[in-house]
């Protein structure tokens, strides 16, 4: 994630490693729930995908109120984010009208 490279080297351990694991948490969570081939777990980990999108628009508030990121640069990312969390919403809808299956 580039947004990082310019915080401060002090926030190397802080802020700047929350908001990278938690940007790599999403897609590794819709990856992981994919793979389980069941339908429910999917769900679980499309969830868990979604608080970790929420995790990254809190901290890309944070990272912009601390002067990290330009406000500007911060709410471009905050918008895919919404994006993206719109995207996993529709699609746990679809996976809920969807009969449970124990395999796909």
């Amino acid at each position: 994630m580039t947004v990082t490279e310019h915080f401060p080297k002090r926030e190397m351990f802080g802020l700047c490693s929350q908001l990278r694991r938690a940007a790599v948490s999403v897609p590794s969570n819709i990856a992981e729930g994919h793979g389980r081939l069941s339908d429910q777990l999917f769900r679980t980990f499309l969830a868990q995908a979604r608080g970790s999108l929420f995790e990254v628009q809190t901290q890309l508030m944070l990272s912009a109120d601390l002067g990290f990121v330009q406000q500007e640069r911060s709410s471009v990312l905050i918008d895919e984010c919404v994006q993206i969390t719109m995207m996993l919403n529709d699609l746990l809808k679809t996976l809920e009208r969807k009969p449970v299956s124990a395999k796909r």
